[in-house]
């Protein structure tokens, strides 16, 4: 039997410009934008479950969940950033049937596959931008992750994992772009795919999205997912993101590596998305309210952590490890 994907969305009515490599300025607090019959204000997020699984090629193959112990692992969701200009605002994708349920998950200590409560992030060189040096981006990844560790309310007591030259990547080995079913590290960077990956997030999907986080979680034997902390979030083994190497990417300057790994290690480190987003004036230029890093749409350089960014994380991590 096939697995399915289930979509997730909050639509955006009207339809706005596209952005292949895109490398149009944006401003600090507005991004400017074409659209037809566009709404003042986004609204609420309305879930929407797409079966997926009548595709051609059998997007998630059977019998490829991982052993840890008595636990195994699958994938539960993905949460992606796009463009400012586009007429999709960054969405969740599903990778579970059971869509009526909660889908929160969370970090559990006693489960760290690495054995401390410590959290890793490893940086995969393997699969580099073809716009900047791998050098240059492994930076920009390094100060996002050093951002979110400064942030004083928590002790993540972390750690980055040193570099090999093997490709790694649980969603990249069960999409077929290389990689591996190993855990490495809690959250990795797991480098920069071709658009067609991201196609099979959203339709068109390389054409917008600039990143994407998976979260791959336990499961027990009989796949439940398993929330053995009760604290009413499902338990995450780890977490991955990708890049999308279609767009532009530059080191300063749209679209930032340092701005959207920022984003992507939030939810990495368990936030999601997070600010209202909305169109005002003749010129229809795009808004956040507040404008933070866990924006689901990128508004250009921002590499600073947010008042309700850090309100986020903290809510997370306060307490950690202690639970």
């Amino acid at each position: 039997m096939k697995k399915r994907l289930i979509l997730s969305a909050a639509l955006l009515s009207g339809v706005l410009g596209s952005c292949e490599k895109d490398t149009t300025q944006t401003e600090e607090t507005e991004v400017q934008v074409s659209a037809v019959q566009v709404s003042t204000k986004l609204p609420e997020a309305t879930p929407i479950y797409t079966n997926l699984s009548s595709m051609d090629n059998e997007i998630i193959p059977d019998g490829i969940d991982s052993q840890s112990g008595n636990l195994s692992y699958k994938v539960l969701m993905a949460e992606y950033i796009t463009s400012g200009d586009a007429d999709r605002i960054g969405r969740t994708v599903f990778f579970d049937d059971r869509g009526s349920k909660q889908l929160a998950g969370d970090f559990v200590p006693e489960l760290a596959l690495d054995g401390t409560p410590d959290i890793s992030y490893y940086v995969d060189n393997n699969r580099p931008s073809g716009d900047l040096p791998a050098a240059v981006t492994e930076a920009a990844i390094d100060r996002a992750m050093a951002s979110w560790n400064e942030v004083n309310c928590s002790e993540l007591g972390m750690t980055k994992v040193p570099a090999t030259d093997i490709p790694r990547g649980f969603i990249a080995a069960l999409f077929g772009y290389g990689g591996s079913f190993d855990y490495i590290a809690d959250v990795t960077h797991a480098g920069w795919l071709p658009r067609d990956f991201f196609d099979l997030l959203d339709e068109d999907g390389g054409d917008f999205i600039l990143g994407a986080t998976f979260t791959i979680v336990f499961t027990d034997s009989d796949g439940n997912l398993v929330d053995t902390d009760n604290n009413g979030k499902y338990d995450v083994a780890w977490r991955e993101t990708y890049y999308n190497d279609e767009l532009t990417w530059q080191d300063g300057d749209t679209f930032d590596v340092e701005s959207v790994a920022l984003h992507e290690a939030g939810h990495g480190l368990s936030q999601a998305h997070f600010g209202a987003a909305f169109i005002t004036g003749p010129n229809n230029n795009l808004h956040f309210a507040p404008r933070a890093v866990m924006n689901a749409a990128y508004s250009g350089v921002q590499t600073q952590i947010a008042k309700s960014d850090k309100g986020g994380h903290c809510s997370n991590w306060s307490s950690w490890p202690d639970r």
